[in-house]
């Protein structure tokens, strides 16, 4: 089985997930394949889903596909277009000739865009917000053009997933968390904001790999079952911090503004779709891939955090000096991060 972007924070853990069921693996990724517990298990082809002969490499020997690659919001707009776009195109046609007999591709609730009613349900109007949303639109067209023309094509638009490796945004939570700081949130925090554990995520994936096609060729949403607002379900990670500190709520209209600047004038890690629906009720109806996978989500919102916070308690000091724009390391908190010493 081909897992793309097997270096990334949904790569790894899927990688772990699947060798424990045992699954033959490789992993094509663009960045080096860094986990030493991994490496004996896995043929690991670094390279580009932008290139043919890359994929070509990869394929050798391989029934299933599984693509997580992308090009996260953080990265340039060429960047997002040719991955997230091209790449996915690339990846199915290369699969279609090697004779893959299914795969998956990951989307991402970002098709909806800033949504007007919840839940959220597969027939919805998609409208991605900025390059990112877009994309990931435009990547779906892609899918459903081959899952059209015979090719078994399970595409899944899972709710921000978090889990162990995960930092980017959250990253922002937990530090400050540890640093005895309250934790600034957009809006009152009376919002429902689903999330998603990673293993739920490749469970799903699983269902999708596995069941009949009449079951897994198909379109949804996965996100977790059991969620609280937002205000409700971050303060767990402050409870377990333990110094007394607690959600502040800003009012969502000058947080915005303020927030639309500080990304214009790119001093903040925060881009539109994260800050647009922060105050926002987000979540997406599961009912249908319950129906028809089976699904059954393992984590609530708060188990989620909780354990991805564990995770990166244990790992702190690997990041000290590290940051970028990936979810496996910490964002660069910019001029949001001088925000620390008033809380």
């Amino acid at each position: 089985m081909l897992v793309t972007g097997g270096a990334g924070f949904l790569g790894i853990n899927l990688l772990r997930y699947l060798h424990a069921r045992g699954y033959a693996l490789t992993s094509l990724d663009i960045a080096p394949f860094g986990y030493p517990d991994m490496a004996p298990h896995v043929r690991v082809i670094e390279g580009d889903i932008r290139r043919r002969a890359d994929l070509d490499r990869a394929l050798e020997g391989c029934s299933l596909v599984v693509h997580c690659a992308a090009a996260l919001p953080l990265y340039p707009p060429e960047d997002i277009h040719t991955t997230d776009v091209v790449g996915t195109g690339l990846v199915l046609e290369s699969a279609r000739d090697h004779g893959v007999s299914r795969v998956v591709h990951i989307s991402s609730t970002a098709v909806y865009g800033i949504p007007d009613h919840h839940p959220l349900d597969e027939g919805d109007r998609l409208h991605g917000v900025g390059p990112y949303g877009i994309a990931k639109v435009e990547a779906e067209a892609v899918a459903e053009r081959y899952r059209a023309a015979g090719l078994i094509v399970p595409v899944l638009r899972p709710k921000s997933f978090i889990g162990p490796e995960r930092l980017g945004v959250f990253a922002l939570l937990y530090d400050w968390a540890l640093d005895q700081r309250h934790f600034p949130m957009i809006g009152n925090g009376r919002n429902r904001y689903q999330l998603l554990d990673v293993e739920d995520l490749c469970e799903a994936i699983v269902l999708c790999l596995t069941l009949p096609p009449e079951a897994a060729n198909d379109t949804f949403n996965i996100g977790a079952k059991d969620f609280l607002t937002m205000r409700e379900d971050y303060q767990v990670v402050l409870d377990r911090a333990g110094h007394g500190k607690r959600i502040i709520g800003f009012p969502a209209a000058p947080a915005i503004w303020g927030l639309r600047v500080l990304e214009a004038l790119g001093v903040s890690p925060l881009y539109k779709w994260v800050y647009e629906t922060a105050s926002k009720d987000s979540f997406v109806s599961i009912e249908k891939a319950q129906r028809q996978l089976g699904f059954t989500p393992k984590f609530s919102n708060r188990d989620a955090l909780l354990r991805n916070f564990e995770w990166y308690i244990a790992h702190r000091d690997q990041f000290a000096e590290a940051s970028g724009i990936s979810h496996r390391v910490p964002w660069k908190q910019g001029a949001i991060g001088l925000l620390k010493k008033f809380f």
